[in-house]
């Protein structure tokens, strides 16, 4: 399944479902990717302060990934 993300209070959304999905709680998430439970509580409030590492540390335990796609429509085959 796809979660287009838009804004920084979906990506906190899907932080917090992920882990809950998972069935961690915030310590446990946090203590996995070497942060603290505190810091976990506030990225999933209002991830602005996300480094690309922690993102990418929480997907993985999630077993998420992280991918950008071009907003455009596609083009016809064969072009750019």
């Amino acid at each position: 399944m796809q979660y287009p993300l838009s804004n920084p209070v979906q990506l906190a959304h899907l932080l917090m479902s992920a882990r809950k999905a998972k069935g961690l709680t915030q310590a446990a998430a946090a203590a996995r990717v070497g942060i603290s439970q505190s810091r976990l509580s506030v990225l999933e409030t209002d991830p602005s302060s996300l480094t690309f590492e922690q993102l990418l540390a929480l997907m993985s335990l999630y077993e998420l990934r992280v991918a950008a796609q071009d907003k455009r429509p596609a083009s016809a085959p064969g072009t750019w």
